[in-house]
This record gives C-alpha cells, sequence and structure tokens, in this order.
C-alpha cells in the first residue's frame, strides 16, 4: 500500500520536500513509514526519539496501522516551554547534536550536554561491550521527577531532555545523554550535574559488563 507522509519545520528543510510517498506492506505502521523515511534520508534518524506522529487530525503512536492512502504528519518537537522537555528510554543510538536541538531556546544563555559513554576498561579489565537493560516505563517516570526536580530547584532552566539507551553498545557509544538549556550558565552545568548523579542512584538501569574471560551485571547503573 502507499501511505503519504508529510514532514514540517526542520524535517521539510532537511529532507528538501514536505511530502514523500512511502510503499509499505498491507498494515504497515507507522515506525515503519518512519523507518523506510530513515531509509531514504538519512538525516531523519537522530531525531526518532523526539518525533510526534499525526494522521489526519489526531496523534498516533508508533504502533498504530496505516491504511492505504493515509497522510502521516511527522512533527519536529514542538516549542513551548517544559511541553519540549523528552524523556525517554530508546534503543537506538543517540546524537548529541539532535538533543542540542531539542533543548535549543532563545532565551538560554547556556547549554550543557553530558554524554556516559562505554568505555573500553573497567578497574584495569578490558571491556568488550555492554548490554544494558531497564524497567523502561519506571524508568521514564523517575527520570521525569528528575526533570521537575531540576525546574524546582534551577528557575532558570528552560527546557530539560534526557534520554538512556538499552541493549548492546559498542566501546565508544552513548549509553546516556542528558540536554540542559538555561538563562544562565551555571545553573545549566549545575543542573546537567544533578540529573546525572540522581540518574545512576535511583533510575532502574542495570548494566551488564562484557569481558574476554567473563561478564558482571552492575546496578543499578554502577560507575
Amino acid at each position: 500500500m502507499r501511505v503519504r507522509v508529510r514532514l514540517f519545520a526542520r524535517y521539510r528543510e532537511a529532507v528538501g520536500r514536505e511530502r514523500l510517498d512511502v510503499d509499505l506492506p498491507e498494515g504497515g505502521t507507522v515506525e515503519a513509514a518512519f523507518a523506510a523515511v530513515a531509509d531514504r534520508h538519512p538525516q531523519l534518524r537522530p531525531f526518532r526519539p523526539f518525533t510526534l506522529f499525526a494522521v489526519g487530525h489526531d496523534y498516533v503512536p508508533a504502533e498504530h496501522r496505516l491504511s492505504p492512502d493515509d497522510e502521516l504528519c511527522f512533527f519536529p518537537p514542538l516549542s513551548g516551554g517544559s511541553a519540549a522537555d523528552v524523556f525517554r528510554v530508546i534503543e537506538a543510538p543517540l546524537s548529541p547534536d539532535a538533543l542540542a536541538a531539542v533543548v535549543d531556546d532563545p532565551g538560554a544563555g547556556g547549554v550543557v550536554i553530558f554524554s556516559g559513554v562505554v568505555r573500553d576498561e573497567t578497574g584495569g579489565r578490558p571491556v568488550k561491550f555492554l548490554e544494558y537493560e531497564a524497567h523502561a516505563p519506571m524508568a521514564e517516570a523517575k527520570l521525569r521527577e528528575i526533570g521537575a526536580a531540576v525546574r524546582a530547584r534551577w528557575p532558570g532552566v528552560k527546557r530539560v531532555a534526557i534520554l538512556h539507551r538499552v541493549g548492546r553498545l559498542e566501546i565508544g557509544e552513548a549509553s546516556v545523554l542528558i540536554a540542559v538549556s538555561a538563562a544562565h550558565r551555571a545553573e545549566a552545568f549545575e543542573a546537567c550535574r544533578y540529573a546525572i548523579d540522581t540518574l545512576k542512584a535511583t533510575v532502574p538501569v542495570w548494566k551488564k559488563e562484557h569481558f574476554e574471560d567473563g561478564e558482571v551485571w552492575v546496578g543499578l547503573q554502577g560507575g
């Protein structure tokens, strides 16, 4: 079946077109449509965690099944204060540039991004790769609590975004990204540090370290 995809704002500019036609199997989902578009235009892929979808005049989830001749809309993050805050647990690779764009705000004098990256050793023991597992609904609820606490403690914060990746991660890949924009740089730095320290102590995410001679679970977050 054929579905018409309509792109808005930065997505339209990135692709250079407002509308695309996508061929999907019968009963194909919104997620499948996004994947098909991202295969043709990979510059959109880093924005998947922040994309909103609509069919007609209604928002739809990624698992929504499409019908022939549907018009599926891809919306970038919406502007407007805390509505733009993002707290997600995802399997896709993380993009600092995409997250920086999400928290961009004309009233921000500073934007701070923390990227937690998989290192190649633990205590002198070489690491092959890591696996992360989470209780996703509870983890996202705890991330939202961290965002609310950040806003309560630092009134100058404009936007907050926290992403945590799960699944297998290779050396050098980001496992967690935190972005904070604020009126002043001091608030942005302090809020970002508070967010990662609190995340490691409270968010139900576990990692398994894989070595040449074995493996071990570390929880919650470990080091």
